[in-house]
């Protein structure tokens, strides 16, 4: 495989050590910065490592080892063309190769969107090297979907068998439109990062994974994947890691009154949620107040502490 090089523009906003792991079969780009206990914060669709570059410095500063990988089919990472490399499964088993490749103990992940079902997935997974988790505009349930993802136009569009390819792949629909209008800042996002995403998946068959993963969430009944968000359910409830809930306020793909609120009631331990400025990529708007936010839970749940 090719490593991709990136543009000067991206590499100064991106400016960490690329690093590589061979992950079932496949080469996964992740950057591991720091000294300390291990942060792994996990992205989703259509996003990549960038996602999370304003929480590398303070958290490194803050001493704290972090990781950040790049999904198979996205960033830097290593993108199959089939839809078969692209199961729910499968990618929870690549988050997993990693974790095992690094050897990383009293982990905590930091999951947003497809990070959060990834994420917990690779924490139960590995539930002996987990040690807390910061849970953001995600969900770990098969149903009801949110009201989002059952509207015709877009969301429903992308599951059609013309249309989707044409919205998604061609026209780049998630990556070069609709991560602008889901945050609160469209006009600085737009100016200051949008073309960070569009440089990492500038053709159609990169983008293969943003087509897949909406048609991957489960809508009905017999959707595909409905066994493992039953598992991923049915295992967080039984969870005991310290937990954290951060929501953006106006995001409404998984809205805090029903997603956030369910996740506590999923894990009534768990605190937060924490409101703060932002739609689905709410770390494009509020950054600096997650990653203090992050710091605060930490510091009060370190990975010393686990007995």
């Amino acid at each position: 495989m090719m490593h991709r090089t990136l543009s000067a523009a991206v590499r100064a906003l991106w400016p960490w050590t690329s690093r590589w792991a061979w992950v079932n079969g496949r080469q996964m780009h992740y950057i591991d910065e720091g000294e300390g206990p291990p942060v792994l914060l996990q992205h989703g669709n259509p996003a990549w490592g960038f996602l999370w570059r304003g929480f590398v410095e303070p958290l490194t500063a803050a001493g704290y080892r972090v990781i950040v990988p790049d999904m198979i089919g996205f960033g830097l990472s290593e993108k199959p063309a089939h839809a078969a490399a692209h199961s729910l499964d499968g990618h929870i088993a690549d988050l997993v190769g990693l974790v095992r490749e690094l050897d990383l103990t009293g982990l905590t992940l930091v999951c947003h969107d497809w990070g959060g079902p990834t994420g917990i997935g690779c924490a139960l997974q590995d539930a002996h090297r987990a040690h807390a988790l910061v849970l953001m505009s995600t969900w770990a349930w098969a149903l009801p979907p949110s009201e989002f993802h059952t509207r015709m136009f877009p969301w429903r569009m992308m599951h059609a068998p013309l249309a989707g390819p044409w919205l998604m792949q061609r026209h780049a629909g998630l990556v070069a439109r609709g991560m602008a209008l889901s945050v609160v800042d469209r006009d600085r996002f737009r100016r200051e990062a949008q073309f960070a995403y569009e440089e990492v998946l500038d053709e159609p068959d990169a983008r293969l994974l943003s087509l897949l993963w909406p048609r991957v969430i489960p809508l009905h009944e017999k959707s595909a994947a409905r066994a493992r968000f039953d598992w991923l359910e049915s295992g967080l409830a039984r969870a005991r890691w310290p937990c954290c809930l951060i929501w953006g306020r106006e995001d409404e793909v998984f809205e805090a009154a029903t997603f956030a609120a369910r996740f506590k009631r999923l894990l009534p331990h768990a605190e937060g949620p924490h409101l703060v400025t932002g739609r689905h990529f709410l770390q494009e708007d509020s950054a600096p107040a997650i990653a203090a936010r992050i710091l605060d839970f930490l510091a009060r749940h370190p990975a010393a502490s686990v007995s």
